[in-house]
């Protein structure tokens, strides 16, 4: 679930753009003079490797009615007093009602509503300006408290109030302003791959038709997928935490037409119930005298909870300071024309006026659904936790793989959940689509794959190394460039482990691999009394061991932990070995030591001391197209951001570059912090003052010229991962144009020729063979029918899925100066899939890309960024992205900043 950016076509609203969409501190760089590059268009398809039938989850959609335009409306919803309306999710009742109130005034045109502030219709309303007054019944808590407030007036959910007003009802006013004209002919001619700048918007609106009924069915939407309030698609993850099933469904442009991808998707809600049981099982507490309420309180803000026994709907604001029954207010009674006040608590007041019986609500704080100056206190236990809420924590390790484990299917299981789910949505029922002409087929999309052959690899001693199926092992071979491990230690913070042992098989293995492991200076155990102490103490505490005991600094330490995942001393003792002392650090916590597992440790050794396990035939001989004939650097770019409900935690860039040309089996990394969420790289060029820079790329640049034989790169290849296609213009006119200002910063002259990539594995086309229950082999690319009209890409599935659905890479060319051929681009590709050191099978992602996300995640522990302000809340406080000044994370020490310490 990674938490990249989220769908390709997550398009602002035309009119006013927001402000904060595009963060980019790069424009003070920009030469406003410089033309526009464009992305580079198809250069022709791929032709080698073996056939292959496949189909694909795209539907085929057909458009009648072209010459219609889209008439898009600016929607501004304001209360009865003209303040602007903040409740979110208060817009879809709102002109659901507008609709049946005044159907004549509206020519009875019916509206496609995106929930904020975009409304389309089919043609135009009758007049340019429309302002209505619209009356909605309040189901919930908006400004006027549904059921009366403990705060100043009236006793909570008095009942008189209600029975005098069936229910409450509230007041808009909405204006419909026209802010453009779609025509729909912009998607006919996107189809023939001429783009225009509507086509873009037009397909949007079709989206959002989609989205619109689902949303009349009572989903929760995210983004472009729609989740049922059915338990039957929710699964336990613990922690309060439910997986929900769901399905995603969006419109594209293709090489064959138009087509629906609809796939299967999964979000995380909180478990509905009552309030206490959801912190419970939250805080992993026996019960309730033992939840953390200042916790309590960040986690539960903005969720909606039912109360009762009147059934209304709140978001809950807070929580009272004092437990209920000390929390108090002033309760208002009339007595014939006087007023009577009495200071009361919230739980005398429900016990004795309302006679409901409260078992354990007394001495916990009450639940706050009131205004800031108006609180309005419940007792917690008439509050339950409404259904489908998303959770936007980041999931613990434990729950991630359980979701994992528990969203995964075979692909003859999502095939047929696919279909059940086309032929139950009923889109042929909707009215927009039917206005537009618009019919979907009910049968998967047929497409032409070709499965290349897998490239050749070498092992020591000028072995052959041979795949099958996308995997291969070291039985009996030696790694092709091994290292030695010496003067290393062990350090052991506590964890049971036979260290003696564990030494012994690592030299004996390392020996039949042809590394050559020496004995240690020691094994140091942690001090007993420090195994409760806070990680950075234990670390620092170990290195004291390590210094006062070893004649010099060692080369290598072999660090045991007692936790596989998420071990708290894991970035702290990186951040010593790597940043301090430069020192290279492998982390282990064995619990079945064989064979494989020390052979996969060793890997990682070797490749960390800066051995190599095997490398590309084609490397060593050199001969790889285009790549061997003139010196060539290969990047991989990538940022990763912090949980979606984490809105302060720095995101990080990473850039890996290759070293040693012709190699490209060997890679460094370079790691800043930047403002969160914030996609773009902001530390490719900086230069400081007019003589140096202190940005990623100079790094790359200067290993690569002292580590390929005092060469320049005369050709660059860019990988950049995890950016979706409204981004991609400003990748190849504000990136790109930042790595070139860092090679003219170093020499004037100089012009290296660029090709840049993005590939991209958060989308979700899925490959499937006709009648066979497996996954498609690896090697399997596809060019053709499903791909884009008129821009450069293809898909590829490169490493062997063993569980659930094979997800390709989708790789996109923006740009190509150096002229590869289709077929050689798709070989490179393939080949960067088999050139990761740390497995022996091919990855489903190019190597240096995958390298940018350890380096980046690496690094990243070695400070901890707490969950910092109540801004986390469980919606997400977003903070515009580049608002903050940000923590620096440290620099890696001259020793180890040109190693694979990402391993």
């Amino acid at each position: 679930m990674d938490s990249h950016n989220g769908e390709a076509d997550d398009l602002p609203p035309p009119p006013p753009l927001n402000a904060g969409d595009e963060p980019l501190k790069a424009e003070e760089i920009k030469k406003p003079s410089k033309p526009k590059r464009d992305l580079v268009p198809r250069k022709g398809f791929g032709k080698k490797g073996q056939p292959i039938r496949l189909v694909t989850n795209h539907f085929k959609v057909s458009l009648k009615n072209t010459e219609e335009f889209f008439y898009h409306y600016y929607v501004n919803l304001k209360y009865e007093d003209d303040t602007p309306v903040d409740r979110k999710g208060a817009g879809r009742s709102v002109i659901e009602k507008l609709q049946q109130t005044y159907a004549t005034e509206l020519a009875n045109k019916d509206f496609a509503y995106d929930g904020e502030k975009s409304l389309f219709t089919i043609g135009a309303l009758p007049q340019v300006k429309n302002e209505f007054t619209v009356v909605v019944e309040d189901v919930s808590s908006g400004k006027t408290p549904a059921n009366g407030s403990p705060g100043n007036d009236s006793p909570p959910g008095s009942d008189r109030k209600r029975a005098r007003r069936p229910y409450n009802t509230k007041t808009y006013k909405v204006e419909l302003s026209f802010a453009a004209k779609i025509p729909m002919s912009a998607i006919a001619h996107a189809l023939r791959g001429q783009e225009s700048e509507h086509t873009q918007e037009a397909i949007r609106v079709i989206d959002i038709i989609l989205r619109q009924h689902s949303a009349k069915q009572g989903c929760l939407l995210v983004r472009q997928s729609f989740f049922h309030n059915n338990p039957s698609n929710f699964v336990e993850l613990g922690g309060g935490v439910m997986g929900c099933r769901g399905f995603h469904s969006s419109f594209r442009a293709t090489q064959s037409g138009l087509s629906l991808n609809i796939d299967v998707s999964t979000t995380m809600i909180v478990k509905p119930g009552p309030v206490v049981d959801f912190l419970i099982n939250n805080q992993k507490v026996d019960f309730p005298q033992k939840i953390d309420w200042a916790k309590a309180k960040r986690t539960l803000k903005n969720l909606r909870i039912k109360i009762s026994p009147s059934n209304a709907e709140n978001k809950i604001v807070g929580l009272s300071d004092r437990p209920c029954r000390e929390t108090m207010f002033t309760l208002k009674r009339r007595n014939g024309d006087n007023v009577d006040t009495e200071e009361i608590s919230v739980y005398d007041h429900f016990v004795r006026n309302r006679g409901i019986e409260l078992r354990y609500s007394a001495d916990l704080p009450c639940i706050n659904v009131g205004k800031p100056k108006r609180p309005s206190y419940f007792p917690i236990e008439l509050c339950n936790l409404v259904s489908l809420q998303r959770y936007t924590k980041a999931l613990s390790t434990l729950q991630r793989s359980s979701l994992v484990e528990k969203s995964r299917q075979k692909p003859q299981e999502r095939m047929s959940v696919l279909s059940d789910v086309l032929q139950r949505s009923n889109y042929d029922s909707e009215p927009m689509l039917m206005a537009c002409g618009i019919s979907i087929a009910k049968s998967f999309t047929e497409v032409d794959g070709r499965v290349l052959q897998a490239p050749k690899l070498k092992a020591g001693n000028g072995e052959d190394i041979f795949t099958r199926n996308g995997r291969w092992n070291f039985n009996n071979k030696r790694l092709i460039r091994a290292s030695s491990v010496e003067k290393w230690a062990v350090v052991n913070f506590s964890a049971r482990c036979n260290v003696r042992d564990l030494v012994r098989d690592l030299i004996k293995c390392g020996g039949m691999k042809g590394i050559k492991v020496e004995n240690p200076f020691d094994a140091f155990e942690e001090n007993p009394s420090m195994r409760r102490a806070p990680a950075v103490r234990r670390v620092e505490d170990m290195f004291e061991q390590v210094k006062t005991k070893l004649p010099g600094a060692p080369k290598f330490l072999l660090c045991i932990l007692a936790e596989r995942k998420n071990s708290d001393v894991y970035g702290p003792w990186k951040k010593k070995c790597l940043a301090e002392f430069g020192i290279v650090t492998q982390c282990v916590a064995p619990t079945r030591v064989n064979d494989q597992y020390l052979t996969n440790v060793l890997l990682k050794i070797n490749a960390k001391l800066g051995g190599l396990n095997s490398m590309l035939q084609v490397e060593s001989t050199p001969a790889m197209p285009l790549v061997s004939k003139v010196p060539t650097m290969i990047l991989g770019m990538d940022v990763s951001h912090g949980s979606p409900g984490q809105s302060d935690v720095p995101s990080i860039a990473a850039v890996v570059s290759s070293r040693e040309w012709p190699l490209i089996s060997k890679y460094r990394a370079s790691v800043r912090s930047q403002s969160p969420k914030m996609e773009m790289i902001d530390s490719l060029f900086k230069p400081r003052g007019t003589d140096d820079d202190e940005g990623l790329i100079k790094e790359c640049l200067l290993d690569f010229y002292t580590s390929s034989g005092k060469r320049k790169p005369e050709q660059i290849i860019i990988f950049r991962d995890g950016v979706s296609e409204s981004q991609f213009n400003q990748v190849l006119n504000i990136e790109l144009d930042q790595i070139i200002e860092a090679c003219k910063f170093l020499d004037a002259t100089w012009e290296p020729k660029f090709t840049l990539i993005v590939a991209q594995k958060n989308h979700h086309t899925k490959f499937f063979i006709p009648g066979d229950p497996n996954n498609v082999p690896p090697g399997t690319v596809v060019d053709n029918k499903i791909c884009h009209p008129k821009n450069y890409d293809f898909y590829m599935c490169s490493h062997a899925g063993m569980i659930g659905t094979t997800r390709p890479t989708h790789y996109h060319i923006l740009h190509d100066e150096i002229g590869f051929t289709p077929d050689d681009l798709q070989e490179l590709v393939h080949s960067l899939s088999y050139v990761y050191q740390r497995s022996t099978t091919a990855i489903s992602v190019v190597a240096p890309i995958c390298y940018a996300h350890l380096a980046a995640a690496q690094v990243g522990q070695f400070i901890k960024f707490e969950e910092m302000s109540e801004t986390s809340s469980s919606q997400g406080g977003h903070t515009s992205a580049g608002s903050v000044p940000v923590q620096e994370l440290p620099r890696l020490h001259e020793k180890v900043k040109s190693s694979m310490f990402f391993c």
